[in-house]
């Protein structure tokens, strides 16, 4: 499924426009990604929690090369799954 079809589906059932549910859409992701890079977590219950992890400085190897290197430290977003979502998906 891509945006646009997500669109669609919220718009119908919400029974409102596909522009409607393309802002609020839009408006979901912007409040989440915004308080992702705040350090916080998002916790929608019965769907999941997104988060910021930490990733520690390591070695990597160039494919074409066959050189190491040094992949630096970062921040990566993570989804864990909510219960009610795990049992939807059974």
């Amino acid at each position: 499924m891509n945006k646009s079809e997500l669109i669609e589906i919220i718009a119908a059932e919400a029974d409102i426009s596909k522009a409607a549910a393309g802002k609020a859409l839009d408006a979901l992701t912007n409040a989440i990604t915004y308080t992702l890079k705040q350090g916080d977590a998002v916790t929608l219950v019965g769907f999941g929690t997104f988060s910021v992890t930490k990733r520690a400085e390591r070695q990597g190897r160039n494919p074409a090369t066959g050189e190491a290197v040094t992949i630096p430290a970062g921040k990566s977003p993570k989804f864990k799954a909510g219960k009610a979502l795990k049992d939807a998906v059974k």
